[in-house]
């Protein structure tokens, strides 16, 4: 609990002193304010040789430049700014993981592929109304593209426009859809009445 209660008046302090640090950010400006020796350990940030003391000093170094960096910071082996350059960025809290990115590209690719099938089946069989289905299928591929893009740009509030653009083409796309599927069935029961 001291520990902790220890880290918090450091950062406070920190940030208060930021400004001399201009274009620094204030964890950072704390450490590349102190001198150790290489044997010594530095009194106040409470960071040692072996890395950070506290739980928050740990949390703040591993999300930003690693238990290394920050040593090495604080040890004076690398110069403020290089530590400021070197600064590893962990993506924003909104950002979507990997696997949900290769489910977003995959669903967008077989859409565009289902779309290539139908043009095809309808020049393979004759029948005009499985182009259709393709235009009708549009609608729904603008608006994975919408959703695509809003994703990419991590889901920033000045394009929300997106979003509704993403909800108005679905239920267009929906309404396309089922107007296309619609012609090819009827299409088809006439064909079977008159054959």
């Amino acid at each position: 609990m001291a520990l902790a209660a220890r880290a918090g008046a450091l950062q406070r302090r920190a940030t208060l002193r930021a400004p001399a640090f201009q274009g620094i950010r204030p964890h950072t400006a704390r450490l590349s304010k102190h001198r150790i020796s290489a044997a010594s350990d530095c009194r106040d940030c409470n960071v040692s040789r072996g890395g950070p003391a506290s739980a928050a000093d740990a949390r703040g170094l591993l999300a930003t430049t690693g238990a290394f960096l920050g040593a090495a910071a604080c040890s004076s082996l690398l110069a403020p700014d290089m530590v400021y350059a070197l600064d590893l960025h962990a993506e924003l809290s909104n950002a979507l993981s990997l696997p949900t990115w290769a489910i977003h590209v995959s669903s967008v690719l077989e859409w565009v592929t289902a779309m290539g099938l139908m043009w095809r089946f309808a020049e393979v069989s004759g029948n005009p109304r499985w182009k259709g289905m393709t235009w009708g299928m549009l609608p729904c591929l603008g608006s994975a593209m919408a959703a695509c893009t809003w994703h990419f740009f991590y889901n920033s509030p000045d394009l929300e426009f997106l979003v509704v653009l993403q909800s108005a083409l679905t239920v267009v796309g929906n309404c396309t859809c089922w107007l296309a599927a619609y012609r090819i069935y009827t299409a088809a029961v006439a064909e079977k009445a008159s054959g």
